[in-house]
Order: structure tokens, then sequence, then C-alpha cells
């Protein structure tokens, strides 16, 4: 097991981001590497890279991005994407900010919600046309709406007014790129203006790793364009006095159909269950029905015990997994009773009927070394 270290974290980062631009002490220490007095009066850059896991430098080593590597840093628990960015958001890791996976259970909706689309698990009328709005559901405020100086947000165009977007990004200016090529542009364009706070959001790494695997020949092509543009980017902002900080909300590993355990397939399992699966396919939460939890736990033991290490879930957070310090009071509900840690590369996958089957390669939320562990790249122009 990797575990989060919350004193060398992606939430210590944002807290070293937020404090600086006088947002105030989130409740996490800063790092080390980056006081306040380092990042004080000028362009701070935190370009966040999805899926940008360590390992991808070592087998890189001769890139600019390794080049300029400060060091590693954990994600969050668990290593995905709509918790990360919201301790991108927050500057506080899901303890206090409650957003545990791409799948949570709003009790206060009724709802297995995908957090990002922020819409129903399976489909149908956004939240916001309810009248919901993320900051409802969220535990924590974004530091942004706090920041003394100027802040931006450049994310992909398609999401770039979404709910979650406008949520996370609150009182900056926000940007949407289009393409590579077009995201360093407006990066160097928006270090021009001056001081200030710019959060960056690439996600191809992800992307093409769900679809071919992390370790596959399309991610190390586009690791390579990747790299020569962010080498290009780092020569237009010289002198500029910017910082640039580089990191990734969490790393993946590959998995393979074999490994892919499908809850329909158990319906034994799947009939102690009150609803669906939630979290992530690498870390899964449980909520079983009443009277049922010994049957679950036996059937995990004895029929999936060499895929699944089971956890109760009240167990890992007083074990410090999420966070530290006062829990937001919804964290237990959005948990459930158990959690699944996922063995080796192994995930297990449960299916609404409105959802199509699909496999990714590349998977990350667990607590592998390769899914936990992001680079830390600091480069002062």
């Amino acid at each position: 097991m990797h575990l989060p270290d919350y004193d060398n974290s992606i939430v210590n980062l944002a807290a070293s981001v937020a404090r600086a631009g006088g947002a105030g002490d989130s409740g996490y220490e800063p790092l080390p590497q980056l006081p306040a007095e380092r990042l004080e009066g000028r362009p701070v850059v935190l370009l966040v890279a999805d899926g940008l896991g360590y390992e991808l430098l070592e087998r890189h080593p001769d890139s600019h991005l390794a080049w300029h590597l400060a060091g590693q840093l954990t994600s969050v628990f668990p290593s995905t994407t709509a918790v990360a960015v919201t301790s991108f958001a927050t500057a506080v890791a899901p303890q206090q900010h409650a957003i545990t996976g791409w799948f949570t259970w709003f009790r206060e909706l009724g709802s297995v919600s995908a957090v990002l689309p922020f819409a129903p698990r399976s489909g149908g009328t956004a939240f916001t046309e309810l009248g919901i709005e993320p900051q409802q559901l969220v535990g924590a405020r974004p530091f942004a709406e706090r920041l003394v100086g100027r802040s931006h947000v450049l994310t992909p165009a398609e999401i770039v007014d979404s709910a979650y977007t406008r949520f996370t990004g609150n009182a900056s200016e926000r940007h949407g790129h289009q393409g590579l090529s077009n995201f360093f542009e407006q990066l160097s364009r928006l270090v021009d203006t001056g001081p200030g706070y710019i959060y960056a959001y690439w996600t191809e790494v992800d992307a093409l790793a769900h679809k071919y695997g992390f370790h596959s020949d399309p991610v190390n092509e586009h690791f390579f364009h990747l790299d020569r543009s962010f080498g290009n980017f780092l020569e237009a902002v010289a002198g500029t006095g910017a910082i640039v900080l580089v990191t990734a909300d969490h790393g993946l590993l590959d998995t393979t159909p074999e490994r892919v355990i499908r809850l329909e397939e158990h319906p034994r399992l799947e009939e102690t269950l009150a609803l669906p699966l939630c979290g992530e396919p690498r870390a899964a939460f449980c909520y079983v029905r009443s009277g049922r939890a010994a049957e679950f736990e036996a059937y995990i033991k004895g029929e999936l015990g060499h895929a699944i290490e089971m956890r109760r879930s009240h167990e890992l957070i007083e074990a410090g997994w999420f966070g530290r310090g006062p829990a937001d009071p919804r964290l237990h509900q959005r948990v459930g009773d158990y959690t699944l840690l996922m063995r080796d590369n192994w995930v297990i996958r449960d299916r609404l009927l409105t959802e199509t089957p699909f496999l990714q390669i590349g998977v990350h939320g667990g607590i592998s070394e390769a899914e936990m562990t992001v680079p830390l790249i600091i480069v002062e122009s």
C-alpha cells in the first residue's frame, strides 16, 4: 500500500499557493520547498496534467519535465480526478471537502451521482437544472475567492462553463483551450498579464491511458509532444518572473479484461448491496443491506479474496486515509459501509441499465505506488 502523505501531497501544494496568494491557512501545511516568499508578487502557474504519474517521468529522464523535477508528491484517496481537482481548488483533503470519487452517493439528493458532469449516474436532468449547485454538496470553498490578486483557470473548452468548473474556479476568469498548441499559447498570454495565479488543466495523458494503456505507444508519443511544447513554453515565458509548478491528480496502471470483476457475474454478492458501487473501480465503496453484512464479508473473503482487500470504511477515515482534522459530517455517508481495495491490477465494476459496457486499460483510484505518486516540477523563469 502507498497511502497519501498529507505532509507531502497535492493538498500541501495547493495550500502553498493559497497561503502565498493571501487566501489564508487551509489547515494543511504548505510544502517546505514552496514558502510564501518564493511565490508572492509574481505569476504563479499550477499546471495539472491529468494522469501524469511519476512513473512516466522516470520513463523519460531526458525530457524537459524530468529535468526540472523537484521531487514527488502523493495524490489523495481515492487517487482520482474528481477528488483531486476538488483538493486543488480548496487546498483541503477529502476529509473536509467530502467528494469521494467519480461516483458519489449524495444522500441529500437521493442519488448516486457523477460528480464532474454534476448529474445522476443514471443520466437525465443535470442537478443545476433543478436549482442545485456544487457548493451545496462540497464541504469546502475554493480558495480562489479569497485570493488577493487576479486568478485564471485554463481548461478544455468543452468543460470551461460546466457547473463544476464554475464552482472550482469561483472568482477566477475562465478560459477554454482547444488543443495542445492553443493551451500553451493561452498560458503564455496569461503569464504576460503579470502577477497572479493561473490554474491550467491538461487532460490528454489520462484520456489516452484509459483507452490504450499507460504504457502504450500513444501515451509515450503524446508525452513527447507535451514535453516539447512545455520546453517551448518555458522559452516563451523566460524573464517574466513566473514560477511554473507542474504536477498531476494521479498516476495510472494497466489492467486486462481478465482482471475485471463484473458485479453482474456475482449475483449473490450483488444481492447484498443496497446501492450501486460508488467511488472508483480500484477503490469501491459498498452500501450493504441491513442484516446482510456477514454474507457480504463471507463472499468477498471466500470468492474474491485473491483480488480484493476488504476494509470497513470508517476504519479508513479513522486511520487518516481521507485527510486530517475535523471531517465534514457527510463524509461517513459518502464512503459507505465497506471499501473494496483492489489488489495488483484488479478492478471491480457494476453497470446500470442506462450504461453501455466499456473497458478502460489504464485505471486509477487505488493505493498502488503507480496510482498514488505524482511529480513535483518547479521552474522559475
